[in-house]
């Protein structure tokens, strides 16, 4: 069994009953939840990985990606400063990120369709509305449920915060959750007092049990489980662990990225997708901006901006970037008006995002926000829109259909259609 959930394309319902009590409190957490699955890999794919980051709380576009600079009332404190894709401007907390814009493009239209934290999360990370009835996948889920494993690492990690629940694609397209880059991960290794010969020993024994029980039955289930615990002990005794080790990298290296767990996350993640993570997903929070909207934004941007910077650049100096798809959104946007206590309040009607990388066009903007930032000016672009111009570009068929435990089929990709003026195919 490896890490990714596309190992089962097509599973009975009877499978599906069998194995949904299945649970493994070790390593990689993973059950054997079957479905039917359609690998949609029947297009040519312009990108291996994705490194999403996600802002949490709802990223002030006017401040970032969209600065208004010729209307006072909507920029504020901040200015507008040029990057190095001609006629693209950034809010000048972004510095070394304006100076990758040249890498990257940005999507100024972005809408959705919620208010509430929650519930815009939910939608922007799964392109679905929340509904009580049914639990969608997130967008890395989604991802390594169609996209064969590579190497020993899980498929998709999530650092610095979890994940959105991989849903009705089962435990086995959960994220593998990082705390906090660059310290030791605790699942990596034996438990204090175990060493690695008690341990061996304990599996020898555990094996032999199994075998008795295997030349008695079959068991689906009980072989699911079996490889399971494989695939934990090929994982804590990988060379790929190494990728978790940040002191390998330079000083000046780690420094450039910034002292910060954000810095330390993108740097982790860079590192990941050198070791054939499909998805990796860093969050940071705090994007709350009721009040001191300006005062947070600048610390935030002092936080964000080294990161992204390092990122992009270091990926797109070794050749990586050209595989690698770098997508940097938030649930939602803050409001152009600036309120009593110098805050920005909720603003779903139009906010933005970056896209880099992974095949995408380079130094261009697509859509535009009207001249009070508060909804699209032209081109329009939904959550769905953004699913499935990662997925085109991963060689994943956006109306792909997926059965629920349930026999549900349910698209991959809700009402989204990829964004062709990003595309260069």
């Amino acid at each position: 069994m490896d890490y990714c959930c596309n190992s089962y394309k097509t599973m009975t319902r009877r499978n599906v009953l069998q194995a949904t009590g299945a649970g493994l409190a070790t390593l990689l957490t993973m059950s054997v939840r079957s479905l039917v699955v359609h690998a949609g890999q029947d297009r040519k794919a312009a990108a291996d990985h994705v490194i999403l980051l996600w802002m949490s709380g709802g990223m002030s576009h006017v401040d970032t990606f969209d600065p208004k600079p010729d209307n006072a009332a909507i920029a504020g404190e901040f200015k507008s400063i040029n990057t190095s894709a001609d006629g693209i401007q950034l809010g000048e907390i972004l510095p070394l990120t304006a100076k990758q814009m040249k890498h990257a493009s940005l999507v100024r239209s972005l809408h959705g369709a919620e208010g509430d934290h929650g519930r815009a999360t939910y939608n922007l990370l799964t392109n679905y509305r929340m509904t009580p009835q049914l639990v969608h996948p997130s967008l890395g889920s989604v991802v390594v449920s169609q996209l064969a494993q590579q190497g020993d690492l899980p498929a998709f990690v999530s650092v610095s915060g979890r994940a959105l629940s991989s849903g009705y694609l089962g435990q086995k397209c959960e994220a593998y959750y990082i705390g906090s880059a660059g310290t030791p991960d605790p699942y990596a290794k034996l438990p204090d007092g175990l060493t690695h010969i008690r341990a061996n020993k304990r599996l020898e024994l555990l094996q032999q049990m199994n075998k008795q029980y295997a030349s008695t039955r079959t068991d689906d289930l009980f072989d699911a489980t079996q490889g399971t615990y494989a695939a934990a002990d090929k994982f804590m005794h990988s060379p790929a662990l190494k990728a978790f080790d940040l002191d390998a990298e330079k000083p000046e290296t780690r420094a450039a990225y910034g002292d910060s767990s954000f810095g330390r996350g993108c740097l982790l993640a860079r590192r990941l997708v050198d070791e054939g993570v499909r998805f990796v997903q860093v969050n940071l929070g705090g994007f709350d901006t009721h009040s001191n909207n300006f005062t947070t934004m600048r610390r935030l941007g002092g936080i964000i901006d080294p990161a992204i910077g390092s990122l992009l650049s270091d990926l797109a100096a070794s050749g990586k970037l050209d595989r690698t798809l770098v997508l940097m959104m938030s649930e939602f946007g803050r409001t152009p008006t600036i309120n009593s206590n110098a805050g920005r309040d909720h603003h779903p009607g139009v906010f933005s995002a970056l896209l880099a990388g992974g095949g995408l066009k380079k130094g261009t903007v697509f859509g535009a926000s009207d001249a009070d930032a508060r909804k699209p000016k032209d081109q329009p672009v939904t959550p769905g829109d953004i699913h499935a111009t990662i997925c085109h570009q991963l060689g994943i068929d956006p109306e792909t259909r997926v059965e629920t435990p349930l026999g549900r089929p349910m698209r991959l990709v809700d009402e989204g259609t990829p964004i062709k003026s990003l595309l260069t195919g």
